[in-house]
């Protein structure tokens, strides 16, 4: 039972000051739903005894069964915190949520820390950070969220290694090391220094699954009392390169001072590692009477039942009552991590699209509870009546309540546009409690909260707010993008209706997913990887649908590129032969290609900025840097129109439908109606007629879109293939069964690291996507279940061969239109080429 009620949680949200929104994000299993429990087990919502087992914010049958995080879990949790300040403990209120660490869910990850200030990284000390502790890292830094360190798994240092306290101290540092050069590479100006450092109190120490962990602080606080000095200089003391010389009784700071016999022991491990590792290892060994003394010194007293304990329990219990977890993590949290007051201060530039001095932006970075409501909507959860999703999000400033009106804001909504927007009344507003919900009047900003009733209104996210002028709060960028595509086709005729609703519902409840019908009439689901789309199936399958479907072959998508400059200026006729297009083609630079999808040269840049680096990092001249007419699809991808024209008539009054045709031949190329990416079309000469009337939409567009595809055509067009980054984990002699997995499907290595101190390598390699399907089955056969891969998105790459002779690569062009339905025969040049 909790032991607080949600009249005291309703309190304290209006004491912005005492509120923390944080996420837990780490690589797969490396115990963040375990070291949530000990913080949920503190609140009093799960036994002392469940915690670690219990993973209470796994809420689905399926992530309780394999074991891993699926979906992110917000908890509301209420604390009463000592400060130390005289003014006796503080009420706190952490909103908690749980992430998943599977790269195949990193959306679920940027969903949550979206609506957080605060994250608690967790690493495993052991494996040291990981490939997916880097993509979650440089999330949170992108989103402003400032993080602190958790290692994790120490228990196995001491009991399985059976390690040395020196050399646990060189493992953990490596560890906070890594972090910190990630930290470093990605830091943002704004934040300040968010470097993390066992000696200002950041990082903590200790095990999710035994529920004990300990900062140098807590320590620093014990011993600063024992000697007599100031906490602060302790702390500094307690890690790093000191000593104390007990013969002398001073510190110094080199290991082995003159008149010494044999080194000194680090302080670290003298005053913190050795007592732990003499507890542990004495209850595990039996040895009753050097724990009992022990426990007697260190003022630990066991109640009623746990006098009968020995061995396991009984070190679990003891190291819970001795230096508990989380005790250690909430004074972590309250202490580190800034309040939504502090923090929206700095974040709301990249919250907030509109002006940095409008209302909306001023209330965000007021954060005030009487002011106008802001909110963004991250993410839909789903509630247990079916196909209905609670609206899941934070509020940024104002007061949400129940039977409000408000305007709900889709991403593409506009300022003074009707489209994509409505206004419409909140029907209730609940806290969400990882698996239950608990309804509450009104929630003031600084909080999360989940809404009901908005769910028919919005997509997968948007904003929330009750001022008429406001922009939206900015979409969210996710470091992953769906390739993985997959065709779903019901058995029974009759059960289509229900198919698409469940179609509907599925892209509603995931943030990434992406839920298309093609224009052969197949409905393709698209994610990001194996798993992904296993996943989304399943609850397709069981939740949203409820009918019996077959699916087809998993498919990637590809994207239509040029390898050369055309070989001539391509020329196309409008319709009524009144109006020329001359165009070429050529490739985009592929780190140029990048930078315009990922938005830093993309058409939201900085125009003299932008057109300054393309002159002088990219060799573009100063003219055509200053004339790009746009960028596609969907005005945002890697493909752009350059103006290289001189001295036109009515020029600029075509510019709209020369746009929008690129847009259309853009998303659809020539060669198989993928998308195109890297590609620079010149627009070099046009010949216009005199007459507005002969000139309109209807005469330039479709001429456009042929010159588009001829200019292509004619500069050596190419297939681009995603290529999977895979991070391999396995034992030095699994290395062979690696190596021939990966020669079998084009893979190739990169980079090899030992780990120290443990006999794995870590392999990093490049993977097709496409011959990524069964791959993590077959290196789990080939290595006898050693090897653990993680695949995530890392680029596109060129594909070997010419699409227009026969080959390989034509039979791929030729799949991919017959599964298109379209016909199965290249185009001819001379379909989209005119001749003078």
């Amino acid at each position: 039972m909790p032991n607080f009620t949600v009249e005291q949680i309703r309190t304290i949200m209006d004491k912005t000051d005492n509120i923390r929104s944080m996420s837990v994000i780490a690589h797969v299993d490396h115990g963040k739903s375990t070291l949530t429990d000990s913080l949920i087990c503190k609140a009093g919502i799960i036994s002392a005894k469940a915690a670690g087992d219990a993973r209470f914010t796994d809420t689905r049958a399926d992530e309780q069964e394999r074991g891993v995080t699926i979906k992110s879990t917000g908890v509301s949790l209420y604390f009463e915190h000592d400060d130390d300040d005289g003014k006796g403990p503080q009420p706190h209120l952490i909103n908690l949520i749980d992430s998943p660490g599977h790269v195949d869910f990193s959306s679920e990850v940027t969903a949550a820390l979206r609506i957080t200030d605060g994250a608690m990284v967790v690493v495993d000390c052991i494996e040291g950070c990981a490939v997916q502790t880097e993509t979650v890292l440089r999330q949170s830094l992108a989103e402003r969220v400032r993080p602190c360190l958790f290692v994790n798994k120490v228990d196995r240092c001491i009991l399985e290694l059976q390690m040395e306290p020196e050399d646990m101290y060189s493992r953990f540092r490596k560890a906070i090391e890594d972090v910190n050069v990630i930290i470093a590479t990605y830091n943002d100006a704004l934040m300040g220094d968010v470097q993390v450092t066992p000696e200002k109190g950041t990082v903590a120490f200790g095990s999710g699954l035994h529920g004990w962990g300990f900062n140098v602080e807590r320590f620093a606080k014990i011993y600063a009392a024992k000697m007599g000095v100031d906490k602060e200089k302790m702390m500094k003391r307690l890690w790093g390169d000191s000593f104390f010389n007990a013969k002398k009784k001073t510190w110094t700071n080199v290991q082995q001072p003159e008149g010494c016999d044999e080194p000194l022991p680090r302080a670290f491990c003298q005053f913190i590692m050795t007592p732990i590792n003499q507890l542990m290892r004495a209850i595990m060994n039996d040895d009753k009477d050097k724990y009992t003394k022990m426990m007697g010194t260190l003022g630990i007293t066991l109640k009623g039942d746990d006098k009968a304990l020995t061995g396991k329990p009984l070190m679990k219990r003891t190291m819970q009552i001795w230096i508990n977890a989380a005790d250690t993590l909430l004074s972590m949290i309250v202490t580190k991590l800034p309040s939504p007051r502090t923090a929206q201060k700095y974040r709301v530039e990249n919250l907030y699209e509109g002006p940095m001095d409008d209302e909306a932006a001023n209330a965000i970075r007021a954060c005030d509870a009487h002011g106008p409501v802001m909110m963004y909507i991250s993410k839909m959860v789903p509630t247990p009546d079916k196909g209905r999703f609670f609206a899941f999000g934070r509020v940024f400033s104002g007061t949400v309540a129940t039977g409000q009106k408000v305007r709900i804001q889709g991403p593409h909504y506009k300022p003074g546009d009707k489209a994509d927007l409505n206004v419409k009344n909140i029907q209730r507003t609940v806290l969400m409690m990882g698996r239950s919900t608990e309804q509450i009047a009104d929630v003031p900003c600084g909080n999360t909260v989940a809404l009901v009733g908005i769910d028919q209104y919005l997509l997968k996210s948007g904003t929330i707010t009750t001022i008429d002028s406001a922009h939206n709060i900015a979409d969210m960028k996710y470091s992953v993008s769906p390739v993985v595509k997959v065709a779903v086709k019901v058995k029974d005729g009759k059960d289509l209706p229900k198919l698409v609703e469940g179609l509907k519902k599925l892209s509603k409840s995931d943030p990434l997913v992406v839920c298309t019908t093609e224009e052969s009439g197949e409905h393709v689901i698209a994610g990001c990887g194996e798993l992904h789309v296993e996943i989304c199936l399943k609850d397709l399958r069981e939740e949203y649908a409820q009918c019996d479907f077959t699916v087809s072959d998993p498919v990637v998508s590809y994207r239509e590129t040029v390898t050369c400059t055309s070989t001539q200026t391509c020329l196309a006729k409008s319709p009524n032969k009144h109006n020329r297009i001359y165009m070429v083609a050529e490739p985009l630079d592929e780190e140029l290609a990048n930078k315009m999808e990922d938005g830093s040269l993309g058409p939201k840049a900085e125009p003299k900025e932008r057109a300054r680096m393309l002159r002088e990092k990219y060799d573009w001249d100063d003219n055509h840097a200053r004339k790009i007419w746009c960028w596609g699809p969907e005005t945002e991808g890697a493909n752009v129109v350059v103006d290289d024209t001189t001295a036109i008539q009515y020029l600029l009054e075509i510019k709209e439908h020369v746009n929008s045709a690129f847009q259309w031949a853009t998303k659809e190329g020539p060669l198989c109606e993928e998308n195109m990416r890297g590609i620079r079309f010149n627009l070099t000469d046009v010949t216009l007629h005199a007459d507005a009337i002969h000139r309109g939409a209807g005469q330039i567009m479709p001429p456009t879109r042929r010159c588009c595809f001829a200019a292509e055509m004619t500069a050596k067009p190419t297939l681009q293939e995603p290529i999977f980054l895979v991070e391999i984990t396995c034992p030095q002699d699994a290395m062979s069964g690696v190596y021939s997995c990966m020669n079998m499907r084009r893979g190739c290595v990169f980079e090899e690291n030992q780990r120290e101190g443990t006999p794995l390598v870590q392999v990093k390699a490049h993977l097709p996507v496409a011959e990524s399907f069964g791959f993590v089955a077959a290196l789990r056969q080939q290595t006898s279940g050693q090897a653990f891969p993680q695949c995530v998105f890392d680029h596109w790459e060129n594909m070997p061969g010419d699409p227009l002779s026969a080959g390989k690569m034509q039979d791929i062009v030729l799949g991919v239109r017959k599964r298109k339905n379209i016909k199965v025969e290249l185009p001819a040049l001379t379909d989209y080429l005119d001749k003078l």
